[in-house]
């Protein structure tokens, strides 16, 4: 994406270069996180994240109490038992990986879930700041994406996004 931006620019603005061009530039991430939106997203994120550890640690203790067992009474087993104890903890293993692995997938869901409607509505303010101000183009700063802005050819829109957003 960054090398877009930099091609899309070095094409662009010699092209551009004799007409007046206006354009804005603010940070993305620090626009995303001042919303007051995130700040529920991210409680509502870290509860929901928090009942997964809860459960995960739930099934290890399950899965440790029963593996103490088998080795505290194996000497014990008939080989048919014995091999049955194996199987049912080779397949709790088993079943504690996938949930582990299901429950970081459904976390990531529910994160982009949580956030599309605040990547939405900064979209939208960009639109209508952008559309105010008369610029050609609002830039992201993040990332090094821009390294250098000549303030006299571009404005720093950070508060005026902050604000409308709050």
């Amino acid at each position: 994406m960054k090398r877009y931006s930099i091609i899309f620019l070095t094409l662009l603005l010699p092209l551009l270069a004799g007409a007046q061009v206006k354009f804005g530039y603010f940070s993305y991430e620090n626009a995303f996180t001042s919303m007051p939106e995130y700040a529920i997203a991210q409680a509502n994120l870290k509860d929901l994240s928090a009942k997964y550890d809860a459960e995960t640690k739930r099934v290890e203790e399950e899965f440790n109490r029963k593996y103490e067992e088998f080795l505290d009474g194996q000497s014990d087993f008939a080989p048919t038992i014995l091999q049955k104890r194996q199987t049912e903890l080779q397949e709790l293993f088993h079943k504690n990986v996938a949930f582990k692995a299901e429950a970081a997938k459904l976390l990531k869901q529910a994160e982009a879930e949580a956030y599309a409607p605040l990547r939405e509505k900064i979209s939208k303010v960009l639109a209508k700041i952008g559309a105010e101000h008369g610029f050609a183009f609002i830039l992201n700063t993040d990332g090094d994406a821009c390294p250098y802005i000549d303030p006299e050819m571009g404005e720093d829109v950070s508060e005026i996004v902050k604000e409308a957003l709050r």
